[in-house]
């Protein structure tokens, strides 16, 4: 058997010996950040932030009507709720007779419409005609002028008038008569583009 080395004493001392570790320095406390001067702001912060446009009155979304337009104007909606619709002769035999809705009065010297036979739909007659104050207005109540240019635009009425743009109108036009009818307060009936005001 081999004997087990022996260690001097030297050898024992460098050995390494199990200690404590050495307590870590404590953070030094961070200062309050001082706010940046204006020179050093970023170009992303430079940038104004957009002022707030001059509150303008919104175009109205009902007329000034008196009383008996406005009673006219309910009497009208019952109306609606209870008026036929009126079917041409032959719409539910041929398809190109009733497919726009179109109506012709029925002039044939057998025709049981023309006779008001019971099972036929029901004729135009002028007891179904709405009020004639009202004849020619909005559900709303709005009076319609047709504009093509914003010369026709300044010759409306805000309070009894509301704008319908011309079909014919093209897309650039168009925009310019919808900001001349928003700063009048003019109410456009068929806009292309919506005010976020609107509901």
């Amino acid at each position: 058997m081999t004997p087990d080395p022996v260690t001097s004493p030297a050898e024992s001392e460098d050995a390494p010996t199990t200690t404590s570790p050495a307590p870590k320095k404590a953070a030094p406390a961070k200062k309050p950040r001082a706010p940046r001067s204006p020179a050093r702001k970023s170009p992303a912060t430079t940038e104004e932030s957009p002022k707030p446009k001059a509150t303008e009155a919104p175009p109205p979304k009902r007329p000034k009507l008196s009383p008996e337009l406005a009673r006219l104007l309910t009497y009208r909606r019952g109306q609606d709720a209870h008026r036929p619709l009126f079917v041409r002769q032959a719409a539910h035999r041929y398809w190109r007779i009733g497919r726009d809705g179109a109506w012709r009065k029925p002039r044939g010297l057998q025709s049981k419409q023309r006779r008001h036979y019971g099972y036929r739909p029901t004729v135009v007659s002028i007891g179904f005609r709405s009020p004639r104050l009202i004849r020619g207005r909005t559900p709303t109540g709005f009076l319609p002028v047709l504009v093509r240019n914003v010369a026709e635009i300044g010759r409306i009425d805000p309070a009894h008038e509301a704008a319908v743009i011309g079909r014919t109108v093209g897309t650039q036009k168009r925009l310019v008569l919808e900001e001349a009818a928003r700063k009048r307060g003019i109410h456009v009936l068929n806009p292309l583009t919506k005010d976020t005001r609107e509901t």
